[in-house]
């Protein structure tokens, strides 16, 4: 049998399952508003908003496993025409990213590919997870080569050297018109093996169905409006049964403010500072990472 409860909210919700009497557990993500604003607030090519995208739902599906107060930081750069992409989740549910690119050498790099991944977009360089519990605590991070040519790969070949923790992942960006015209969506899903014990004993057979059914899942089904995640769950694992517990709802959200951009403007010299007044005497600071405008009185700073 399966135990799934309705999700309230088709979108913008991370939820965690476990597949009933077998040692597996995941997670499922749909991002709908959430992500949509994200890529919308930049002019990224086609490429460099799917790998944001995916960045963004893994960000959502990792971090949601924590269990204090805190952020789960994915990045990863390189030397390739996307130098930097990062995506920070909180526990509030709170989402943001963002992406550095050349946008000549990813035309380059996109040419004869209808969908160039990570290692194509990055090139050579590293994938990082960090847990940030707070400003009392030291960050703990893990980091791998880029090797696989999704961010999915990338974050699996983690799992398996950082934690030796059988992972599986598999995510999806894309755009989708229900009426309103075209918007960004993504979705994700991610299975873990529990280690075996006494008390389960091996767990291998359990492990190597639930990924059988797993294979099956198809971007179209992760990313379709219609579809909801326990609709999904339950066409990959009614066979077995599985069981979705409390959903946690997602938002947009940057922490930047104007006191953040004048502490940072407070710390450059006052000839340093002066070189940044523009024609009608305010500096101004873009966000990187929701491209809010700050226009700052250098008298404020003194």
């Amino acid at each position: 049998m399966s135990d799934i409860a309705p999700l309230t909210h088709p979108d913008d919700i991370v939820a965690p399952f476990q597949i009933e009497r077998e040692a597996v557990r995941g997670r499922v993500v749909r991002l709908g508003p959430a992500i949509d604003q994200i890529i919308s607030g930049h002019a990224y090519p086609g490429p460099v908003a799917d790998l944001l995208g995916e960045a963004c739902a893994l960000a959502a599906l990792v971090g949601s496993s924590l269990k204090f107060e805190g952020r789960l930081i994915v990045q990863a750069q390189g030397d390739g025409p996307v130098r930097y992409v990062v995506a920070d989740y909180d526990t509030s549910g709170a989402l943001r990213g963002y992406c550095r690119f050349d946008a000549d050498e990813v035309a380059r790099a996109s040419a004869g590919f209808t969908r160039p991944g990570a290692k194509t977009l990055l090139g050579g360089g590293v994938f990082i997870m960090t847990v940030d519990q707070g400003p009392d605590m030291d960050r703990y991070q893990g980091v791998t080569a880029i090797e696989g040519e999704t961010l999915a790969l990338c974050a699996e070949q983690y799992f398996a050297q950082s934690e030796q923790t059988p992972t599986r992942v598999r995510l999806a960006v894309g755009q989708a018109d229900i009426g309103e015209g075209p918007h960004w969506r993504a979705g994700g899903m991610l299975i873990q093996n529990i280690a075996a014990d006494e008390a389960r004993g091996s767990t291998e057979e359990a492990w190597t169905r639930t990924q059988a059914f797993f294979e099956t899942i198809g971007e179209d089904e992760l990313l379709d409006p219609t579809i909801s995640a326990e609709t999904l769950l339950f066409r990959l694992f009614h066979e077995d049964g599985v069981r979705v517990f409390e959903p946690k709802a997602l938002q947009a959200f940057c922490r930047c403010s104007r006191d953040r951009i004048e502490t940072v403007l407070k710390s450059f010299g006052a000839d340093e500072r002066a070189d940044m007044v523009e024609d009608d005497g305010q500096i101004r600071v873009t966000c990187e990472y929701c491209s809010k405008v700050y226009a700052i009185d250098p008298a404020s700073l003194a």
